[in-house]
């Protein structure tokens, strides 16, 4: 393998020398590297650009290593409890590997200061693939292949829930018991953190799901945020696959239905009130070849020999859960500590978000 030659301190950087990005110093992860992990780095200087997506935590693409990277950071100016973040991201990614569930390599887990990052990071292959984000993106496929596709990542749920967590080492990785008691608690702490003004339909969808709390039938691993543009897709032989799961940063244990019905909220987003249509990128289009979510349900019934009950309550708390999180953006950049386009957008979408909720909680 051919080694970098470490720059010495105080030189003047060349062209072809990495440069420090947004919450990451590519130039100091260079030099921690070739200290510390020395078979990661390439014959060229490190280079790095971020990656959008996630909703909160950072993710960069590195190019110049011994192979394609992806370095995973908390957000800019994060706190404590988004830091503990990293380390269960690269736990449970390392924790599915080899399991029917599609997940990058976890490289290394780093705590370090000294490595160009602020907060824990960790690193991890970066897979071949794209994720399906809006409806442009289904031009290459055909109806069939985006049913299968789509079946797939029902079947692929399927077999997340039905690892046994001690089995792969993630036996105390949550807390199972009362989970969905404290998803409504800690996404009303949540909410009440950036009241700023009056929802009549959020506070409504709230008690709603406060009095009509089910009983947990199964508990399982859960992904936390399982939809669509959260996975890669791969071509193989001109047949897309999934060829990765990402964004973990969620995940626990708790109540399997939740991540059924995030799918379910997130799949159908378009066509739950007229004021979201085209509000929330989503490439879900019947009409495209896309199944509807109820075949998802009966494919990842199917596959993971389970019967699984009427969902209104669960569709109902992930419409609370997104529109919380809405309204918390709205409430930071009414603040003006958030920028750019779009965000003046965002408050508007959240009593929709509410009015489907309680419409889901009626049908229970």
């Amino acid at each position: 393998m051919t080694s970098i030659s470490k720059p010495t301190a105080g030189s003047s950087m060349s062209p072809g020398e990495p440069r420090p990005l947004p919450g990451l110093d590519v130039r100091a992860l260079q030099d921690w590297l070739l200290l510390h992990q020395p078979e990661l780095v390439g014959a060229v200087p490190l280079s790095a650009s971020l990656i959008a997506g996630g909703r909160s935590n950072l993710t960069y693409a590195i190019r110049g290593a011994a192979e394609p990277l992806v370095l995973r950071r908390p957000p800019l100016g994060h706190v404590q409890s988004t830091a503990h973040d990293m380390a269960r991201e690269f736990r449970v990614i390392s924790a599915l590997r080899g399991s029917r569930v599609p997940v990058p390599r976890a490289v290394r887990y780093v705590d370090d200061p000294t490595a160009g990052v602020e907060g824990p990071f960790y690193l991890m292959e970066r897979v071949k693939g794209r994720p399906i984000v809006t409806r442009d993106a289904n031009a290459p496929y055909s109806p069939s292949q985006l049913r299968e596709l789509s079946l797939d990542l029902a079947r692929t749920l399927a077999h997340l829930h039905s690892i046994e967590p001690e089995t792969v080492g993630l036996g105390d990785f949550g807390r199972p018991d009362g989970f969905v008691v404290r998803q409504v608690e800690r996404w009303g702490t949540q909410y009440d953190g950036s009241r700023n003004r009056a929802l009549p339909e959020l506070d409504a969808l709230q008690s709603e799901l406060h009095a009509g709390i089910p009983e947990t039938r199964r508990s399982s691993i859960l992904h936390g945020d399982y939809r669509l543009d959260n996975a890669l897709v791969r071509d193989i032989a001109g047949t897309p696959q999934l060829s990765a799961i990402l964004d973990w940063e969620m995940a626990t244990l708790g109540d399997s239905l939740t991540d059924l019905g995030l799918l379910g909220l997130y799949w159908n987003i378009n066509s739950l009130d007229s004021e979201l249509q085209g509000a929330v990128p989503s490439a879900v289009d019947l009409t495209a070849g896309y199944p509807t979510f109820e075949e998802l349900v009966d494919e990842y019934s199917e596959t993971a020999g389970v019967t699984v009950p009427e969902l209104p309550w669960y569709l109902g708390l992930a419409a609370f859960k997104l529109a919380v999180i809405l309204e918390g953006i709205h409430f930071r950049f009414q603040a003006g500590q958030t920028v750019g386009p779009g965000f003046d957008q965002i408050g508007a979408l959240v009593t929709p978000l509410a009015r489907a909720g309680r419409s889901y909680l009626r049908r229970a």
